[in-house]
């Protein structure tokens, strides 16, 4: 990125593109004609998105003093979209440190402004009596506001958007529970806001004034409880109305788990969820609209927000899920390919075929795989094995797709993540279930003679200790059953829709 921008646009920095939030805003900020440079940990995970051409990518980690100067270097705008949630225990540590190290830099490098997107907080409640997800919000932005460069700390409560973990946490409840027992959050009023409107705002705030250095409420036009919010979901989902009893004595701890099992969102980011709905979030100001003017019927009203991201979630135009962050607890080591490696033990599960059809159909099956596709095997013991994740605070079957056809690395698709495509080739699946080891799962198309296709399949996995091995050694019986009858079934499914095409 050059030092100076001819196009008149701003040089932007964005932490957390791999994230919901910051994987819609790079585009926003292209869009409106300024110049984006990423910091993520593993670029690859932005290979696959529509605007990687158009933005820098570089490597790096908020935690890293080097790394977050040399992608400072050149900007005017760093967009702060980043937190250590994911981490797991000692969050709120990591949190403030890696905030610090931000402010830091960025006075060093002569930022003109920090933009950070945080979580609304009531007025009356001491920041030391908040949930450690609302208090670490709020510390960072306290952080950030005193790091002596201009700084924009934009605070929303509920964000409703296609794939965003309130939206799939409040559309699963209603959607699938007619009648429910509630903890009694539902009672909390809340004031939710588009993910729309949030972009909006994120965007304008680049260009404010170097004077303006607070904190700026952002909440939609209705302020309602989570019951009202269920069931306006059920009236715009063209549900019956749901009846909803509220009961005290659920903990966020055991509230977190009812979401979990309900829901696609995992325990682990349901707590924080909840414990977040505790506390009644409702704007006191609205004086970012000073700064980025509303338009006519902005910001969108509840129903609105919900009928633009239910049309999305049916279109499958779905572009960033909570699920593009990564989960916690899970780890990232890549697949191990040398052959002599010496990390350890290696098991496989190796199964080939010749296919009946084209590389490109065998492929779109592929591709296709899972969700509501499916998994092309003994439907019970996917169901099982996702079950018992979900028991164990595993994330287990219920993630699904962001898209029906196409994947793109860093998707979750169901307990897997992608972690390798080559498009008509490979795809390369990491488990991200409970497991005593890291394991993989690679599909190949390969063509081979008279237009037909060899399909290969490759389970791996990395046994930690002797728990590890008596894991493999326990489930290799059933390999038959579920790898075997994967490769058959997706070969089988491949043939068939060549024939379907040439009928």
């Amino acid at each position: 990125m050059d030092s100076k921008d001819e196009s008149g646009g701003l040089r932007c920095l964005v932490t957390g593109a791999t994230g919901y939030i910051g994987g819609r805003l790079v585009p926003e900020l292209l869009d409106a004609g300024h110049r984006v440079r990423c910091l993520a940990r593993t670029p690859d995970k932005l290979r696959d998105y529509p605007w990687a051409g158009d933005a820098e990518i570089v490597k790096g980690d908020v935690t890293d003093a080097e790394s977050v100067r040399a992608a400072m270097r050149g900007i005017e705008v760093a967009y702060y979209l980043v937190h250590a949630l994911t981490s797991g225990a000692g969050f709120e540590r990591t949190d403030r440190e890696a905030a610090r190290i931000f402010s830091e830099q960025a006075r060093a490098a002569g930022i003109r402004r920090i933009v950070y997107l945080g979580g609304l907080t009531p007025p009356d409640v001491p920041e030391r009596d908040l949930s450690p997800h609302l208090r670490s919000r709020a510390e960072v932005g306290r952080i950030l506001l005193e790091s002596g460069v201009p700084t924009t700390a934009l605070r929303a409560a509920v964000i409703i958007g296609s794939g965003s973990a309130s939206f799939e946490m409040l559309r699963y409840l209603t959607e699938r529970l007619p009648v429910m027992v509630t903890p009694s959050w539902v009672s909390t009023r809340i004031q939710p806001i588009a993910v729309r409107d949030v972009l909006r705002y994120l965007v304008g705030s680049a260009h404010m004034p170097p004077e303006v250095n607070r904190a700026f409420d952002l909440g939609g036009p209705d302020v309602m409880t989570y019951r009202d919010m269920m069931q306006k979901y059920a009236q715009v989902a063209k549900l019956r109305h749901r009846l909803i009893l509220p009961v005290p004595m659920l903990s966020p701890g055991l509230s977190s788990h009812w979401v979990g099992l309900v829901t696609p969102v995992p325990a682990s980011i349901a707590r924080p969820l909840a414990e977040s709905l505790r506390y009644e979030v409702v704007c006191h100001e609205h004086d970012i609209a000073e700064h980025v003017p509303d338009g006519p019927g902005q910001p969108f009203s509840f129903a609105t927000a919900l009928s633009l991201a239910l049309q999305r979630v049916r279109e499958a135009r779905v572009t960033t899920r909570w699920s593009s962050a990564s989960t916690p607890g899970i780890p990232s080591d890549p697949l191990p390919t040398d052959p002599d490696w010496a990390g350890g033990s290696l098991y496989t599960d190796v199964r080939e075929l010749d296919v009946d059809a084209s590389s490109d159909a065998l492929w779109r099956v592929i591709e296709g795989i899972g969700g509501d596709n499916g998994w092309y095997s003994f439907p019970l013991a996917w169901a099982v094995r996702g079950w018992l994740d979900r028991l164990i605070g595993g994330v287990g079957l219920r993630r699904g797709r962001r898209d029906a056809q196409r994947l793109r690395v860093g998707d979750s698709l169901d307990f897997w993540r992608v972690e390798e495509i080559e498009p008509g080739r490979l795809l390369r699946l990491r488990a991200e279930m409970r497991l005593p080891g890291l394991a993989w799962l690679e599909m190949y198309a390969e063509p081979s003679k008279d237009g037909r296709s060899r399909y290969r399949q490759r389970a791996v996995f990395h046994p930690y200790g002797l728990l590890g091995h008596a894991y493999w050694w326990s489930v290799s019986p059933f390999h038959a059953v579920v790898f075997g009858g994967m490769a058959r079934n997706i070969a089988r499914a491949a043939t068939r829709r060549t024939a379907g095409v040439a009928s």
